[in-house]
C-alpha cells in the first residue's frame, strides 16, 4: 500500500495579492473544538461575527454575514439573488475582475451593458454616470480595488447617482476591505461582497458581505422557501419575482439562516467562522484608521524601494491600490525566472498577472499580517539579488536605503504621536 508523507507545509514570505500570511491567532482558533450549528454558544458567535462585519464593512446594515466559500461566491451570491433574466446591468470595466462580473451578470440571464477603460487607470466617475444616464440600468455592479491592475475606483460620487435614479450599487470589495476605508454607508453603496485571504488575513473560504434594505427588498420579491422546510400548513410559494435560480447562493434563505428564525439552509463551516471573527477581531483591535495607516506606510516603502533600484511602476499611480504594487518587468528580463528564483532561494512568492498583462508586469501585495516592515525590506533586497544574477544592471543597496527613509519618517511621527 501507498504510504504517504505527513504534511509539512514550506514556511513562505507571500508578498501576493492574496492569498496572504495568516496571524498565528487565526489559526490557532481554527483548531479549537467543533460546536453544533444551532448550540446556543455558536448562534452567540454567528452573531457576534455579524456586528464584527458591520463595523468593518462601515455600516449599519441588518444583514451583514459571510457567504461560505471563496471570495467568488460572495459576488455570485449577490448577482444571482438579485439579477433576473432581462435586467439591465451596467459594468464598468478596468481590469480582469470586471470581466468576471460581467460573467456572472451574463449567466444570470441579465442584458449586461458595459464601459471598458485602459487598464492602468480607473474610470473618472464622470464618465460612469454619463452611462448610468444613457443606458438606464437597474443595476450597477463595480469592481473598487483591482488586483488585476493595482488600481481603485472612487465611489463616493457613483453611490450618490445610483441613489438619486433608484439603481442599485453593487460592489466587490475583496481586494480592499480591511485594508484601505470602504465607506459602505457613507458611500451609498447597497451591497458590498469582500474577501479573506486579502487584508483581512484569514484562509480563503469565506466571503463577507452585507446588503441594505433596498436590496432586501428585491431578495423577498423572489424568495421561495425551501420544500423540506415548508410549513404544510402554509403552501404559499410565489411572489412579484422570478425564483432565484441558485439554491446554495440564494440570500433570501441563507439570510433566513441568519435570523433569529435559524432556519436550515446548510450546515455552517464551523472552523472557518471560527477564524473569521478572530481575524476581525484582531482587525479592529488594532483599529481601522491605524490598520489603513499601516497599509499606506508599507506600500509607500515598498514603491520607494523599487524606485530605488531603477524599476517602474505600471498604472496610474494616483489611482493606486494602497495594497497592491505593480511594476514594469525590465526589457529582456524573464519574469518567471525572476519569480523562481525568488520563491526557491528566498522562500518569497509575488505575482504575475492575467490577460493582456501576463508577462509584462509583477505585482507585490502589502495586505493584511503580510504587511510588515520586515516582509518590505526582506522582498526589496531579495528582489535586487535575483536582478543582479538575471543580469539585470541597476543601483545595488538602494532599493533597501530608499524604504528605510520612508520607514524612518514613519517612525518618528509615530513616536512624536
Amino acid at each position: 500500500m501507498k504510504k504517504y508523507k505527513e504534511l509539512n507545509p514550506s514556511l513562505r514570505t507571500i508578498m501576493t495579492p492574496g492569498p496572504v500570511e495568516v496571524d498565528p491567532r487565526v489559526l490557532r482558533a481554527m483548531s479549537f473544538p467543533i460546536l453544533g450549528q444551532f448550540d446556543p454558544e455558536f448562534t452567540s458567535l454567528m452573531n457576534e461575527t455579524m456586528e464584527l462585519v458591520r463595523e468593518v464593512f462601515q455600516t449599519n446594515n441588518q444583514w451583514s454575514y459571510p457567504v461560505d466559500g471563496t471570495s467568488r461566491s460572495g459576488l455570485e451570491a449577490v448577482l444571482v439573488s438579485i439579477i433576473q433574466p432581462g435586467d439591465k446591468v451596467l459594468v464598468p470595466i478596468y481590469g480582469r475582475f470586471g470581466h468576471l462580473l460581467v460573467e456572472i451578470a451574463e449567466r444570470c440571464g441579465a442584458d449586461v451593458v458595459h464601459i471598458e477603460t485602459e487598464w492602468g487607470g480607473v474610470f473618472d466617475p464622470e464618465t460612469v454616470i454619463e452611462a448610468i444616464h444613457e443606458h438606464k440600468p437597474g443595476i450597477v455592479a463595480m469592481v473598487h480595488g483591482e488586483t488585476s491592475t493595482g488600481q481603485m475606483q472612487p465611489l463616493a460620487e457613483i453611490g450618490r447617482t445610483c441613489r438619486e435614479l433608484d439603481i442599485l450599487l453593487v460592489v466587490d470589495a475583496v481586494a480592499t476591505i480591511g485594508g484601505v476605508p470602504v465607506e459602505t454607508d457613507n458611500w451609498m453603496l447597497d451591497a458590498v461582497m469582500g474577501g479573506t485571504q486579502k487584508c483581512i488575513s484569514v484562509p480563503s473560504g469565506m466571503a463577507p458581505i452585507t446588503y441594505n434594505d433596498r436590496i432586501e427588498r428585491k431578495l423577498l420579491s423572489r424568495k421561495r422557501v425551501e420544500r423540506g422546510l415548508r410549513d404544510p400548513a402554509n403552501v404559499e410559494l410565489a411572489n412579484d419575482g422570478q425564483m432565484i435560480r441558485s439554491n446554495y447562493f440564494d440570500l433570501s434563505q441563507i439570510q433566513d439562516y441568519w435570523s433569529a428564525a435559524r432556519l436550515n439552509h446548510h450546515t455552517e463551516a464551523t472552523s472557518m467562522l471560527y477564524a473569521l471573527h478572530e481575524g476581525l477581531r484582531i482587525l479592529l483591535e488594532e483599529g481601522l484608521e491605524a490598520r489603513f495607516l499601516r497599509h499606506e506606510h508599507n506600500a509607500r516603502a515598498l514603491v520607494q524601494g523599487i524606485k530605488g533600484m531603477g524599476l517602474t511602476l505600471f498604472g496610474n499611480e494616483e489611482s493606486k491600490l494602497t495594497c497592491v504594487t505593480c511594476i514594469n518587468i525590465p526589457e529582456g528580463i524573464d519574469g518567471e525566472a525572476v519569480r523562481s528564483r525568488l520563491l526557491h532561494d528566498f522562500g518569497i512568492e509575488i505575482a504575475s498577472s492575467f490577460g493582456p498583462l501576463k508577462g509584462k508586469i509583477w505585482r507585490i501585495g502589502t495586505m493584511g499580517f503580510s504587511c510588515n516592515q520586515k516582509n518590505v525590506l526582506h522582498t526589496l533586497g531579495a528582489l535586487e539579488a535575483v536582478l543582479i544574477r538575471e543580469g539585470y544592471r541597476l543601483p545595488a543597496g538602494e532599493a533597501v536605503q530608499a524604504a528605510l527613509d520612508v520607514y524612518s519618517v514613519v517612525n518618528k511621527e509615530e513616536i512624536s504621536c
